[in-house]
């Protein structure tokens, strides 16, 4: 496949968002058609709907939303029934309509029980989220992010393995079966499953085991693949960050092929089972992968920068991972930049618009102040939140 450029073709992209009862938008239908479309601008104050809005999106493609939410907590206060987003997304010859609602599964006794996420696209149900990866990709940035080169390995790991899903689909898949297979061993080591049998958890470390090695994988050649591509960055004032994958289960494929680093965690696994039942945890295996980073310049971790410095750098990758998958799938993602101008100074935040008002990518920011965003009059859709009601601004002040 030849690779295409950012901006050589329209990306895929939001034309009609309908929330009901999300958060604090009761009912609300949004159209994009307006000149700028590839580029929105939510102004508004703080708690007024933005990052609501961007979470409700975040919803339509793979993965569990931007805030990681409990589904049942979503709904607008007071109001009867669940919540529903959907939205028609159109580019590249295709369009598409996907929704997604919560409903609840009856305990007996017709008690309500456990929320889960159900989806649609073009009126057929799909098995889950990790379904709409060949068709979405959406990746976010959000203030509690700024952060993530400090936090805990697991947010940054989710980040990464975002990224890698927009790459390869199938990658959204294997995660699922990972964690349903992880939980489903855990159970039977606690007791909280089916009869011990060492035959049966054998053949879960063996599954287990086929999806780590999978995931571990893709993991390794996304960042291959975002290292060789940094070349669409070169003239970014987003430094991209050294970065590399700390984790067992790709140590093992740098020395072994894939079914020999198969057999290798499925035997760590089994040497674990009085451990991780006694503890309720899974030791080892593909979820303890983090991501690590350096500034490039400066050879230090990024979690001894400065925040602008990290938040620079997680917008560069960012930036790169839209452009990566222009190149490698000719599909791009959709970006959802909440309160990316914070922490960033006036050049780089210049250079910010400059790059997403080209890119060809459906780029949706938020902030509080319409005048930050004066570089992108003429270039972006602009629109006011207030209190969940969403109106065009016509024109900055």
């Amino acid at each position: 496949m030849t690779p295409k450029q950012p901006g050589e073709k329209p990306g895929v992209a939001v034309r009609r968002l309908d929330l009901t009862r999300f958060r604090n938008y009761p009912s609300t239908r949004l159209e994009i058609s307006a000149p700028g479309e590839n580029c929105i601008v939510l102004v508004g104050e703080n708690g007024a709907g933005k990052t609501n809005l961007l979470e409700a999106l975040s919803y339509l493609g793979p993965g569990r939303g931007l805030r990681g939410a409990r589904l049942d907590d979503i709904t607008t206060n007071g109001a009867a029934g669940a919540w529903a987003v959907s939205a028609v997304f159109a580019g590249q010859g295709e369009q598409r309509r996907i929704g997604c609602a919560i409903e609840y599964a009856n305990k007996s006794g017709g008690v309500q029980g456990r929320a889960r996420r159900v989806i649609v696209m073009d009126e057929t149900p799909l098995s889950g989220a990790a379904a709409l990866a060949p068709y979405i990709s959406i990746i976010w940035l959000t203030p509690r992010m700024d952060r993530l080169f400090q936090e805990g390995a697991s947010e940054r790991r989710r980040f990464f393995d975002q990224i890698v899903v927009g790459l390869f689909p199938d990658h959204a898949r294997q995660l699922y079966a990972y964690e349903k297979t992880t939980r489903e061993r855990l159970k039977v080591l606690t007791g909280h499953g089916n009869q011990r049998d060492e035959t049966w958890i054998s053949a879960l470390e063996r599954r287990m085991a086929e999806h780590a090695v999978a995931i571990a994988a893709a993991r390794l050649e996304g960042l291959e693949l975002l290292k060789t591509h940094l070349s669409f960055a070169s003239e970014s004032r987003f430094p991209i960050p050294v970065l590399a994958l700390k984790g067992e289960v790709e140590d093992l494929l740098k020395v072994h092929p894939a079914l020999a680093a198969e057999e290798q965690l499925a035997g760590l696994l089994a040497g674990e089972r009085t451990r991780d039942g006694e503890r309720g945890q899974t030791g080892r295996g593909a979820h303890k992968t983090d991501l690590q980073a350096w500034h490039p310049e400066k050879d230090i971790p990024a979690s001894q920068c400065s925040t602008g410095e990290q938040k620079a750098m997680l917008t560069g990758i960012v930036l790169a991972a839209a452009r990566l998958q222009m190149s490698v799938r000719g599909r791009s993602p959709i970006l959802l930049l909440d309160e990316v101008a914070a922490h960033l100074d006036q050049e780089r935040r210049t250079s910010l618009f400059e790059e997403v008002a080209t890119l060809g990518v459906q780029t949706w920011l938020t902030g509080t102040d319409a005048a930050i965003f004066s570089p992108l009059k003429g270039k972006a859709l602009f629109l006011h939140v207030t209190d969940g009601v969403i109106e065009n601004i016509n024109q900055l002040d």
